[in-house]
């Protein structure tokens, strides 16, 4: 079976007649999400899609609650407790391995689908990749594995580039392979890297001027939800406007 429908499955098992009574009794999706409705919704609006091309529509014949961290990874074991005593039929952890992480740590009979990008099996959410086992299972895209590529890539934009940083963000799992590994690629293309942390708005704006004391020639951004749900203010700061 294809994981991409494990979760459809699990909803499709569940769905009762068309009755005033089974209305009541609609199956509920809870999506987990680290960031917010304006940074994430792009992911909901697809995630509605793909739900709506299986036949499920949210308020007709399926509900979905939400729920977003805001960028606040301490706020996600809450959030993903209180999706279970809703209680959900199924819970789609969305940003990586924290919201995994905390919907694990929440249930352990609802089904749940992630992804990510790290490695699962090494992370401890799942007992290997073609058999997860448990509860959990998901899609795993390793982009902590294609650190060594983005630096590869660069190298081949800028090629006179000799002083590169890193943005990483110091609470995320992928942290420390991360920076391993772009440690790795910068030592074997003769870089000199410098690595910057990051996690709220004002350590990103220091980052970027820390950025420009080191005199770094280019900036490699971790593949890290935060920063994609920050993706405005790292732009802005690119083209030297602020914002918060």
């Amino acid at each position: 079976m294809r994981r991409r429908e494990l979760m459809l499955l699990v909803i499709g098992a569940v769905i009762p007649s068309r009755t005033p009574r089974a209305q009541r009794l609609m199956p509920v999706v809870g999506y987990l999400s680290i960031g917010s409705l304006e940074s994430d919704g792009f992911r909901a609006t697809a995630f509605r899609q793909g739900l709506n091309e299986e036949g499920y529509v949210d308020n007709q014949n399926v509900l979905i609650e939400y729920r977003w961290a805001e960028n606040q990874y301490d706020r996600l074991p809450d959030l993903a407790v209180d999706l279970v005593r809703r209680p959900v039929t199924v819970l789609f952890a969305v940003g990586g391995t924290p919201s995994a992480l905390a919907a694990r740590a929440a249930t352990s009979t609802i089904p749940i689908v992630f992804n990510l990008g790290i490695d699962p099996v090494q992370s401890g959410l799942v007992a290997s990749l073609n058999r997860p086992g448990g509860n959990i299972t998901g899609v795993v895209v390793l982009t902590t594995e294609l650190t060594a590529k983005r630096f590869d890539l660069l190298h081949e934009l800028l090629p006179t580039a000799a002083r590169v940083a890193l943005l990483v963000n110091p609470t995320s799992p992928a942290n420390d392979p991360e920076m391993r590994s772009a440690q790795d690629a910068a030592r074997a293309l003769g870089l000199q890297a410098y690595v910057l942390r990051a996690v709220t708005p004002s350590e990103i704006e220091t980052a970027f001027a820390t950025l420009v004391e080191l005199r770094a020639e280019a900036l490699v951004v971790s593949a890290d939800p935060l920063f994609t749900n920050r993706r405005d203010q790292l732009v802005a700061f690119v083209f030297g406007k602020s914002r918060p």
